[in-house]
């Protein structure tokens, strides 16, 4: 894979290159024009949607960051985003153009004032694997394997004026309204900034292992806090294929059950006993082993979920809460979904609509097991997406609703459902991390 020997940092130079994207997504659209007249709609907005994820994606990955980040967060989005950008999109999970060899040496020198060479016995300067934020190298010391993951030039620094960029988009996009809308920016903001900081990595990391290496047929690395720094983190070299590699090629349904019981009590032990969630559930970070243990990588993205939030929350995943209107009605004023200055037509409209999201995607709460293979629940969350994302009704309303805190633990288990749904894990055991 070719390699890249300079990232742009500036905000004028990554700025620039983002005019350059949208002026070839531009061109894309004319080319739509022209190939509605001699193509058929579907044909010429499925080739639209292709030419732009590639133009989109082709922009992003040269600036990486958190530019890089929101595609890979928008990968998971799979029953909103057209499949052209979920599949190219996805790429940005552990599949990216890497720093040259110099760009890495150049790296190690700023923060330990040493080559890679100078402190490991053996280092890799091809990377094994390169995503949005940092890449990863393969090295050995004390004859032990380690992973060395590198964080690229000047992401930390260009959080603010990335995010300034992607803004009018977002706004437009999930039609955000309002004085108070800047808590949602400023949420993703502070979880971008908390990514990029590897001290706190490794302390989350080493926290979250040691909490949950009880859990069964579930392994983490060790952390070694004297070779990693600010920008570098060292770990056991963890030996396994990516998960989506192995749903990919797996017939055994009785190892995906098991992975997918581990993955299960994984985030209900995080989200029930612990209070703070991995919310960052893509197949980049999670390998399966030969003996198919599922092996849980990169603890950067940690959300710590509020008592006020997490009571109202979870007392919306019993079925007889949500069948109890006035009950449901209160958790909709305290969860920030309704707001007392709604307009009638707003809060039935909100209301019906919370009510039926709530009253499908909280469905493996309203069992003792559940089946993940069963592909009625996924086509039903897809169908529900993508008919609110096209309502004109929706876009006469103010979109800035919720808790802040909604971006990370929906995010967390959307990608936990896609995971579930990829291993086609069934029979799982929704309460089982009370046992453990």
């Amino acid at each position: 894979m070719k390699t890249i020997d300079s990232i742009p940092t500036g905000k004028i130079s990554r700025a620039s290159k983002l005019v350059s994207t949208g002026a070839k997504v531009g061109v894309n659209y004319l080319k739509y024009y022209g190939d509605k007249i001699t193509k058929t709609a579907d044909e010429a907005k499925q080739r639209l949607n292709e030419n732009n994820a590639e133009d989109i994606y082709d922009g992003l990955k040269q600036l990486k960051g958190s530019a890089l980040k929101v595609a890979q967060m928008l990968s998971m989005e799979k029953s909103i985003l057209p499949k052209a950008y979920v599949e190219k999109f996805s790429l940005a999970q552990f599949s990216v153009p890497p720093l040259s060899a110099p760009l890495v040496e150049k790296t190690f020198k700023k923060y330990f004032g040493k080559l890679p060479s100078q402190i490991y016995d053996t280092f890799n300067l091809n990377s094994v694997n390169a995503a949005s934020i940092g890449q990863v190298h393969l090295a050995e010391k004390d004859g032990k394997r380690l992973a060395v993951k590198i964080q690229y030039p000047g992401v930390a620094e260009s959080i603010s004026s990335d995010l300034a960029m992607v803004k009018p988009i977002a706004i437009k996009m999930f039609n955000i309204k309002g004085k108070d809308s800047g808590k949602y920016f400023k949420e993703v903001e502070d979880k971008l900034v908390e990514e990029t900081n590897y001290i706190l990595e490794v302390k989350q990391s080493k926290e979250i292992v040691d909490a949950c290496q009880h859990i069964p047929n579930l392994q983490f690395p060790r952390y070694y806090e004297d070779l990693s720094s600010e920008r570098i983190i060292t770990m056991d070299w963890m030996t396994g294929e990516h998960l989506s590699e192995f749903t990919a090629h797996n017939t055994s349904q009785e190892n995906s059950n098991k992975i997918g019981q581990a993955l299960w009590d994984f985030y209900m032990y995080q989200m029930h006993i612990l209070k703070k969630v991995h919310a960052d559930p893509h197949p980049g970070n999670f390998l399966v082993s030969k003996d198919a243990n599922l092996i849980a990588l990169d603890f950067g993205c940690m959300k710590i979920i509020p008592e006020d939030f997490y009571i109202p929350y979870f007392e919306l995943a019993v079925k007889e809460n949500i069948e109890n209107l006035d009950f449901f009605n209160n958790k909709m004023y305290q969860l920030e979904i309704l707001k007392e200055e709604d307009t009638p037509e707003e809060t039935v409209f909100f209301t019906d609509l919370f009510h039926e999201m709530l009253s499908l995607f909280t469905q493996p709460f309203h069992g003792d097991t559940f089946d993940f293979s069963d592909p009625k629940f996924f086509d039903a969350i897809t169908e529900l997406g993508q008919r609110y994302s096209k309502s004109t009704e929706l876009r006469k309303m103010n979109g800035n609703r919720g808790s802040k805190h909604f971006i990370y633990i929906n995010r967390t288990f959307f990608g936990l459902y896609n995971l579930m749904f990829d291993l086609k894990a069934q029979n799982i055991k929704i309460n089982n991390y009370k046992n453990l």
